[in-house]
């Protein structure tokens, strides 16, 4: 089996092999208390610059656990296409859900958004919190996924302050538009997937979007949830003109 993969902020650098480095906190619960590895076991660490670094455990005590860096992999695994999504706030399961699988399937980034039915946003601490945990499941999904960059979690934005800001293309998914999936002419550079809550776009959102060029596009015959609708599209991309080959 692979060696498990931990997400670590720290400073790491390709020189630093035979280097010991104290985990961080969390990263130290993760390997000795939950996956429960011991003095001598094989870990994987990176910290989304790029690459990843083979180590070993060396201790464990009640303060932490610290590893010695064996040697820099430079490997890649990001896909050819830069792939926003574009995701109405969901209740929190299925943002979770969304967030992670997208990130699985090599989106870019993912950008959080406030529409006419999404679900509602706390303010303050609260809100300031939900977008620190979503941006730790993306972490967390690439430490299962083996991907070496983290893909940023925006800051929550209203679809209209983020349609104004967005410069690449875009589809808005509909259940009544008339183009299909593989219509679609291959994407010269950034597009955004938007995806729309769990009681569906306003009329006015879908009017908003496609002034700003996006194209109303179906997915199939079937309603689809609002976590389902991004990872079925982003898979779709993916297969035709990115990497799931």
């Amino acid at each position: 089996m692979p060696a498990p993969r931990f997400f670590v902020s720290l400073a790491l650098s390709p020189s630093m092999a035979g280097t010991t480095v104290e985990l961080p906190e969390a990263a130290a619960h993760h390997a000795v208390r939950v996956v429960r590895l011991a003095i001598g076991d094989a870990l994987t660490l990176f910290n989304g610059r790029g690459g990843e670094y083979a180590a070993t455990l060396v201790a464990v005590d009640k303060r932490g656990a610290s590893a010695r860096i064996v040697a820099f992999d430079p490997v890649e695994r990001e896909s050819p296409l830069a792939i926003v999504l574009a995701q109405a706030i969901a209740a929190n399961d299925a943002m979770d859900y969304a967030v992670r699988k997208a990130v699985e399937l090599g989106v870019t980034a993912v950008q959080p958004l406030v529409t006419e039915r999404s679900a509602p946003l706390p303010a303050g601490e609260r809100g300031t919190r939900r977008h620190a945990h979503w941006q730790q499941v993306a972490i967390a999904a690439c430490e299962q996924c083996g991907r070496n960059r983290v893909p940023e979690i925006a800051a929550p934005q209203s679809l209209p302050a983020w349609l104004a800001a967005w410069q690449g293309s875009g589809i808005v998914f509909t259940a009544d538009a008339t183009t299909s999936f593989a219509a679609l002419a291959q994407p010269a550079g950034p597009i955004a997937l938007l995806v729309g809550p769990e009681g569906g776009f306003a009329v006015r959102d879908v009017a908003a979007a496609r002034a700003h060029g996006f194209i109303p596009v179906r997915l199939g015959p079937r309603v689809l949830r609002t976590e389902t609708a991004g990872v079925a599209a982003l898979a779709m991309l993916q297969a035709r003109w990115g990497d799931l080959r």
